[in-house]
């Protein structure tokens, strides 16, 4: 069975697991503590940055490379076009979706939960202990600030960041008025893309993801709640209702992640 070393709310490990899920494949989910895990992946694959994907015994890692590598290997339901045309618009369109909705999404989350002490608890996997909910509930929006500061994350940047992607979803909103899909009557890269990295903006109605189910449906409050982009999370909802496996009643594609192992 393939496995994917990922994090849960990894919007890149997310892109993976539905692309692996529209494919039909079955995927164990490993989930790499940061920090310590990261060292024991360093040392299988020689970078420590989830997702990784392994088969047999090679380890492919960049959620881009795991598509190309997978569509490859298991051609049914291909992920890229034949067409030129279609396969160049799908590239294009899965190339900005990693540099656009996958980085700037972070930034935009990381406002949320730096206003909202509830929410940034309520996105903590639901085996987390309470105490530990406690604490990160606790913690003053002051010093997220602060933190967020550290890491480039400054207000002016993470406003720039949530004005760019309103105009980002407009636009593929105005792509999907009168097609299913990004680039045609049939799902791509690009859409599988596009709908996997952008649930910290907006996570899924459905039970993907493990988080509490009062999470669902809810996200970035400019963006979740806005209704211009309407359109663009339902057809992303339909998408994974045609596609991704829920967690409950699932197989072990879709159960809950299983913890790396340091040796």
């Amino acid at each position: 069975m393939l496995e994917l070393y990922q994090w849960e709310l990894s919007q890149y490990s997310e892109k993976v697991r539905l692309i692996l899920d529209y494919k039909g494949l079955e995927y164990r989910k490993i989930e790499v503590t940061p920090g310590i895990g990261q060292i024991e992946l360093f040392r299988l694959t020689g970078q420590r940055q989830v997702p990784v994907l392994k088969d047999g015994n090679r380890y492919i890692v960049d959620s881009t490379e795991i598509a190309k590598y997978v569509d490859a290997k298991y051609p049914e339901r291909p992920l890229i076009p034949q067409n030129p045309k279609q396969k160049a618009l799908t590239l294009l369109i899965e190339e900005w979706a990693d540099e656009s909705i996958g980085i700037k999404g972070r930034k935009a989350l990381f406002a949320a939960i730096s206003q909202d002490q509830n929410f940034r608890k309520s996105l903590l996997p639901t085996s987390t202990p309470d105490i530990f909910r406690s604490l990160v509930e606790g913690v003053p929006s002051d010093i997220l600030t602060v933190l967020g500061l550290g890491v480039g994350y400054s207000p002016d940047v993470v406003k720039a960041a949530i004005a760019d992607l309103k105009q980002d979803l407009e636009a593929v909103t105005l792509l999907l008025t009168d097609s299913p899909y990004l680039t045609g009557d049939e799902p791509t890269l690009a859409d599988l893309a596009v709908a996997g990295l952008s649930i910290l903006l907006k996570f899924p109605e459905g039970s993907y993801l493990d988080l509490p189910a009062s999470l669902r449906g809810q996200g970035v409050p400019t963006i979740a709640n806005n209704p211009d982009y309407q359109l663009f999370f339902e057809w992303r909802d339909r998408l994974y209702a045609q596609f991704r496996k829920p967690l409950i009643g699932a197989s072990p594609a879709g159960s809950a992640p299983t913890s790396i192992q340091i040796d």
